[in-house]
């Protein structure tokens, strides 16, 4: 039973090698064929509002967001959990040993890099893609601005890994230093966070917008595991990269491109009580889908009757 989930794992984990340059071509041909020119929902163009003026009260919002989103705090409380047991040393160990899902050590290496590809090239896919407005020069204007940021979110995100690097030094498993938290994994799921942010600035149908960001993270989530296959992190390291790269790449574009902001789904709350404190998490569900498909409803018909 256990050596065929390894044989399906194997097999799900060719595919998505296999066709990750045909997603991100999909991604590029949909995107294009669909947006590029227009506007957001609030009139203005993607990158319009980037860099300046900049919204001061935006950057505690988009923090306190960016800390929220499941995409920090589960990899976050993942790398705490393993971090503080012994499971962090046994996962690697038997990672490195069976290699379940690369085969052997150099291909895990080899194939971190090779699905790292897609993703850094899909941020600037995808924000080409985006509704920048009609006009030619300040299309490319706001394009520039808003690529401008997201690649400042890009680097901070992976200068602040090197950064924790250097100061944490902790031993690889292959005995190599600098091991936490994983740059790569860091810039993996900066990349993840900023095409997903920038596939929802684009009218996409849902059936399209939420199999690419799935995609997304599971590159993300390949690069990660590689990197523990190949011997060079720990579970800890890699866990602690993702939630570093979403929180840091999501808040830096949330704060300075200026988009109208996104209504939060989800979050902590903490309140006192005699005694303690009472903390707990919410959820609110919203109809954006529901929403959009009105929209793309109510377009078409406005066309057919201009006929």
């Amino acid at each position: 039973m256990e050596n065929d989930l390894e044989e399906v794992i194997k097999l799900s984990y060719r595919g998505l090698k296999r066709h990750s340059g045909i997603v991100l071509l999909a991604t590029l041909f949909i995107a294009v064929s669909l947006t590029g020119c227009g506007t957001l929902s609030n009139g203005r163009g993607w990158g319009q509002d980037a860099i300046y003026p900049v919204d001061l009260k935006r950057i505690p919002r988009a923090a306190l967001n960016a800390l929220v989103d499941p995409m920090t705090f589960v990899p976050a409380a993942g790398a705490l959990v393993f971090g503080l047991s012994e499971w962090d040393k046994k996962v690697s160990h038997w990672a490195t040993s069976h290699t379940p899902i690369f085969g052997s050590v150099q291909n895990a290496k080899n194939d971190a890099v090779y699905l790292e590809i897609p993703l850094y090239t899909e941020v600037f896919v995808t924000a080409l893609a985006t509704p920048s407005g009609d006009d030619s020069k300040d299309w490319v204007f706001s394009k520039l601005k808003g690529i401008a940021v997201e690649g400042a979110a890009e680097f901070a995100a992976i200068g602040a890994a090197g950064l924790l690097k250097d100061a944490i030094d902790r031993t690889r498993p292959n005995g190599n230093g600098s091991s936490f938290p994983s740059g790569e994994a860091t810039g993996a799921f900066a990349s993840v966070a900023l095409s997903n942010r920038n596939l929802d600035s684009i009218e996409l149908p849902q059936e399209v917008r939420i199999p690419l960001k799935v995609g997304n993270v599971l590159l993300g989530t390949g690069v990660a595991w590689a990197r523990v296959e190949a011997g060079a992190h720990y579970p800890s390291d890699v866990l602690a990269g993702a939630a570093l790269g979403n929180f840091l790449s999501t808040m830096i574009h949330d704060s300075f491109l200026g988009l109208p902001e996104r209504k939060r789904g989800f979050g902590f709350f903490v309140s006192p009580l005699k005694g303690g404190a009472n903390a707990g998490l919410y959820f609110t569900l919203q109809s954006s889908a529901v929403n959009q498909s009105n929209i793309i409803y109510r377009s078409s018909t406005a066309n057919e009757r201009s006929r």
